[in-house]
Formats: C-alpha cells, sequence, structure tokens
C-alpha cells in the first residue's frame, strides 16, 4: 500500500448503515450500553459550570444522549442539540466529511459510534477542527476487551470445522491508547477512562440477538464465507462448557472507553516547563533518593 492510499478498510461503511438502520425497531430493546455512555457523558458536563449554546451530536443512536440531558442539572446550559442526519457519518464517523463548520461548535458528542471509523485518528481530528476554541468533545467507544469470549469461541468453532478461521468479531480498540489519540487529533487535556461491565446471557443465540438490535454486528470489510449452522452450534457449546455459570448463563464482556479532550485555547492550563521545578521529588514526598550506589 502507497503512503497516498490513505488509512486502510477495516469495516464496510456500508453494510455498517445497512445494519443501523435495520437496528432501529429493535434498539430500544438493547440500548443498555449506549444509555451507559449517555449517562457517563451527562455526568461528565453537570460537572461543568459552563453553557454550551452550539452542540452536536454524532452519536449512532443519538436518543440515548438526549434522554439523559433531560432533567439533569446541565439540561438548562445546553442548547439544542443537533443532530447529524447523515446516518452514514454516525454509522462510520471518519470515512465522509465531518458536515460540520470549523470552529462552529461549543460541544460535541459522539457515543458508541467512533469504534466503527477506518480512520479514527481522522475522525477525533476533524471532530478537533469543528469545536471552538476551549471547545470540548465528549465520546465513547468499545474497547478491546468486548466481546472477549465470543471472540474465543467463534474461532475455535470455526478451525474445528474448516481447519481456519475469520475474523467474526471487530479489532476493537485499546482503552489504554484513548488520551494519546485524542493528544496525535491536537486536543489538549486529553481524558480517557474504561468502564467495564459484564451482561448475562442464558445463551449464544440471546446474545447475538442483542447485537442485532444494537447494530453491532460483524461488518469487517472483504467477503468472508458465511458461518454455518453447524458451526454456531458449535460455538453455544464451547461458550457454555469454557465460560458457562453455575445457573447455566453465560457471560458477555463489553468495555466502553470514555473520552474527553478539549480544542486548544490559551486560557487553559500548560505543563511547567522541564527544569521549573522549585522542589526535588523526594523531597515533596519524604522520601531518601536511591542513587544506585552501595
Amino acid at each position: 500500500m502507497s503512503p497516498s492510499s490513505g488509512p486502510p478498510v477495516i469495516f464496510d461503511s456500508r453494510r455498517r448503515t445497512a445494519r443501523l438502520l435495520r437496528s432501529d425497531r429493535l434498539f430500544s430493546g438493547a440500548d443498555f450500553l449506549h444509555v451507559r455512555a449517555a449517562q457517563n457523558a451527562v455526568d461528565s458536563l453537570d460537572a461543568l459550570l459552563r453553557d454550551w449554546p452550539d452542540v452536536a451530536d454524532l452519536s449512532a443512536h443519538p436518543g440515548p444522549f438526549a434522554a439523559a440531558l433531560k432533567g439533569s442539572h446541565a439540561a438548562g446550559r445546553v442548547g439544542p442539540v443537533r443532530t447529524i442526519a447523515d446516518r452514514a457519518l454516525r454509522a462510520g464517523p471518519g470515512d465522509a466529511p465531518l458536515t460540520l463548520a470549523d470552529a462552529s461548535q461549543d460541544l460535541i458528542v459522539s457515543l458508541m459510534s467512533l469504534h466503527w471509523a477506518n480512520d479514527l485518528p481522522g475522525a477525533l481530528s476533524q471532530i478537533r477542527r469543528a469545536l471552538k476554541p476551549d471547545g470540548l468533545f465528549v465520546g465513547t467507544l468499545l474497547g478491546a476487551g468486548t466481546l472477549k469470549e465470543l471472540r474465543a469461541v467463534l474461532t475455535e468453532a470455526e478451525l474445528e470445522e474448516r481447519g481456519g478461521a475469520q475474523a467474526r468479531v471487530s479489532p476493537f480498540a485499546d482503552g489504554f491508547d484513548g488520551a494519546a489519540l485524542l493528544q496525535r487529533a491536537g486536543f489538549a487535556l486529553p481524558v480517557s477512562d474504561v468502564d467495564r461491565l459484564t451482561v448475562r446471557y442464558p445463551d449464544l443465540f440471546a446474545l447475538v440477538r442483542d447485537l442485532r438490535a444494537m447494530g453491532e454486528t460483524n461488518v469487517l470489510a472483504g467477503h468472508g464465507r458465511p458461518l454455518t449452522r453447524g458451526i454456531f452450534a458449535r460455538a453455544a457449546q464451547l461458550y457454555s462448557e469454557r465460560f458457562g455459570e453455575a445457573d447455566g448463563r453465560i457471560p458477555a464482556t463489553f468495555e466502553i472507553v470514555h473520552l474527553a479532550g478539549w480544542a486548544p485555547h490559551e486560557s487553559q492550563q500548560k505543563p511547567l516547563p522541564r527544569g521549573s521545578a522549585k522542589m526535588r521529588l523526594a523531597d515533596a514526598l519524604g522520601v531518601k533518593e536511591q542513587t544506585g550506589e552501595e
């Protein structure tokens, strides 16, 4: 691949958009991850005593953020929330130009969509450019530990049946890289946090129904061989054997990576210049400095 060919295409954006559209009628029954992400975003805004006149929501499903905002302390400080009508942008942010003018927004929210971006650094850079100086970005994406059990059993079942296996679960970003990604995109004061939760299901089929309702099923690019009923049945058996709990239910791990960063502004706190400290760290901590010499 030549340097000018752009980032690799990991996800099929059209397929992702179609899955997201299909999920609309089922989403309310499986919206718990989005509700959790939205509540965390609103809690962050509650703690910031400032107004947000111009707000854009780029979330895959914008409803949970609007619902969480109602009745919150921040509600009176947040102006009308503009949702992006282009479903393709919400499905795969960064794969198309963001339809927001540069330096036009005080607050941009993107919940549960950035893990589908083929160019995540590019998507974050577009968001940063759309923020006014000292504007805030709050976002979430699924992290690397998400669906680790499902990934393992699908791979093992397909290896048994076919002697080889294809990727069936998205390669989610490592949550510990969140702050570095924001910094790379030009954000100031970047913050990243990982929220891990385990959801228990009666069986693999119930888990897959929830993933379809969320619009979170496999959209990896390329023409992969579909799973057969036999492979899926074997995966369900392996899931129960490897991870099943005493009551017969199975756990599914999800990681929600919470991101926050500010568009740079001269009023923001800056790190002190290197070498400007007025006290040695050992003295501040009240410990004896070890030099490595006996």
